[in-house]
């Protein structure tokens, strides 16, 4: 569900500002509306969209201007969702009133995408990210205080120009302190019109290296994620029918992909389900 479009950050390796135009939050009550419409067709779950979507800032039917932490709880409030996620949020958009709500709300689920781009100040300068590595880590700090066994994604960005041997090792070392369950990772390409364009000057060749070892600790790190379920339950909501005959797939309160072997139809079913086997990128469960 479209909550919010644009952006204002004006990362300078990111052509959305050129593109999508400046941040425009949609009516808060046009947006709750939409929300019990599709509760009313059989939506258990919502995944609110934006560019940035924590910079939203809708105005209700008296005018006032409201947070998505405001617009989470009252989507909350309808029987049928019974869970809310959302993204892809901006750092310096967490508000305090946000995580609070992962702490206080059952129905948003415990998993959040928070990109950082990368572990190392100079280069999060370079990038015009407007926040460092200290004010990310104590996001992460804040909201797992909050909800203890939230899973955290993200992105990063390798090979970045002008990054050093001990820019990249330093983005390493947060990753390994951060422990990312899931992060999609790119080397840096040029987009035209883009700050950065004209400044790169990482050889392919060492940026490829760089990902490799990157994604291949991420991979590790999810792969160890993964693992520490098998032979708990799990919450699981079933989204739809797999390739095999009936098998279903479905998606763990942590963003999981979770799939499984049932006679019965379980498609918009939330279940407590048995992990039985865990591989890289999914689980397998027993229902």
């Amino acid at each position: 569900l479209t909550i919010q479009e644009g952006c204002d950050k004006f990362c300078h390796f990111c052509v959305v500002p050129y593109t999508r135009g400046p941040e425009y939050s949609r009516p808060f009550n046009e947006i709750v509306d939409e929300a019990k419409i599709l509760s009313e067709n059989g939506v258990s779950e919502i995944i609110l969209l934006g560019q940035n979507v924590n910079a939203y800032h809708g105005k209700n039917q008296q005018g006032k201007q409201v947070d998505l932490a405001y617009l989470i709880d009252t989507i909350s409030e309808i029987e049928n969702i019974k869970r809310i996620r959302y993204m892809t949020s901006h750092p310096i958009d967490m508000n305090d009133s946000l995580i609070d709500v992962h702490g206080k709300n059952s129905k948003l689920m415990p998993f959040l995408h928070l990109p950082i781009q990368s572990g190392s100040d100079k280069i999060l300068k370079e990038m015009n990210r407007k926040h460092n590595v200290a004010f990310y880590r104590k996001i992460v700090d804040k909201l797992r205080t909050e909800r203890s066994d939230i899973a955290l994604s993200s992105d990063f960005i390798v090979g970045y120009p002008n990054e050093s041997d001990k820019d990249f090792e330093e983005t390493m070392k947060f990753i390994d302190e951060i422990e990312f369950v899931i992060a999609y990772s790119f080397i840096y390409s040029q987009r035209p019109g883009t700050p950065a364009q004209k400044k790169d000057n990482i050889p392919l060749a060492q940026k490829k290296a760089r990902l490799s070892a990157l994604q291949s600790l991420l991979k590790e790190q999810q792969k160890n994620y993964n693992k520490s379920f098998v032979g708990k339950k799990l919450e699981v909501l079933f989204e739809k029918k797999g390739r095999h005959k009936n098998q279903y797939i479905g998606r763990s309160i942590y963003n999981q992909s979770v799939f499984t072997t049932s006679e019965t139809n379980l498609i918009n079913k939330i279940t407590n389900a048995k992990i039985t086997n865990s591989t890289d990128f999914a689980l397998e469960s027993a229902v």
